[in-house]
């Protein structure tokens, strides 16, 4: 899972959620919902403020926490004979 870090950067910074909230210009709301990772979007623009505020990079701002991706299995090459031997009747 992807989960945005701005509240343990700003603990880092020293800094208060009231001043985040001032320097973002977003509501107490939005912020809220930001800092505690229950926001389902965040704009390129607000990602750019955040790096310049903190003076970090977006993987400074990102932690990634998931289990590898397995990825869907391999077809064999006889399944994917059979397929076309049905579909086209050869």
């Amino acid at each position: 899972m992807v989960q945005l870090r701005v509240l343990e950067l700003l603990n880092e910074s020293g800094r208060t959620k009231y001043w985040l909230g001032k320097q973002l210009g977003t509501s107490w709301q939005n912020l809220s919902k930001m800092l505690n990772n229950e926001t389902k979007s965040i704009r390129y623009e607000m990602i750019e403020t955040l790096c310049q505020l903190f003076e970090c990079t977006p993987n400074d701002l990102f932690s990634f926490d998931a289990p590898p991706y397995e990825g869907f299995p391999l077809e064999t090459e006889n399944s994917i004979h059979n397929i076309n031997k049905t579909k086209y009747k050869l």
